[in-house]
């Protein structure tokens, strides 16, 4: 049976890129060539919970993964490939200044009998991550109309550090590496 493994991590560094590569070093992921893929769990999957995961093939191999990511920077910079200033929709202007954001990123799944779902979420609050991962399984079982009992969360958090780039990472890894070339 093939293992998905979810693990997490966080970096810090003084470029947005670095500290993503320092939060997939936390999750010892950062020797791959992530390719990402929607969020379907093959039927003969087995998805496990990880603090760190395993040496999956040799560096440079392509790894399939779903991933969730959240990076922030000096000044509230926000990476805007990941959704823009949450927290901000709210504000009478979005360009008014606002606390420093935190960073969560956080993964769902729900499998059952047969195959199951991720569903990624990225925000501030940890909790809010969570509801609407539980929002979203839900949907997307009922969407395929899937029977899929059990499920879990992962979520990263880190408190933005002054004057550096935060990123959090939670990641599913897809069985072991293959090579590229």
């Amino acid at each position: 049976m093939n293992t998905i493994h979810v693990a997490g991590g966080v970096g810090v560094a003084d470029t947005a890129m670095a500290s993503y590569d320092a939060a997939l070093a936390d999750a010892n992921l950062h020797n791959y060539n992530l390719v990402a893929v929607s969020s379907v769990v093959p039927a003969e999957a087995t998805v496990k919970r990880v603090e760190r995961a395993p040496d999956l093939g040799p560096a440079g191999n392509a790894l399939t993964v779903v991933e969730a990511r959240r990076t922030v920077g000096p000044g509230d910079e926000v990476d805007f490939r990941e959704g823009g200033r949450a927290g901000a929709e709210e504000a009478a202007d979005k360009r008014a200044p606002r606390r420093r954001p935190d960073v969560a990123a956080g993964l769902g799944w729900a499998t059952g009998p047969g195959p199951g779902i991720f569903y990624e979420v990225t925000g501030e609050d940890p909790e809010a991550v969570r509801d609407r991962i539980h929002a979203g399984l839900d949907a997307g079982s009922s969407l395929r109309d899937w029977d899929l009992p059990d499920r879990e969360t992962r979520v990263e958090t880190a408190t933005a550090e002054p004057g550096r780039y935060t990123t959090a990472v939670t990641v599913a890894a897809y069985g072991e590496s293959e090579p590229i070339l």
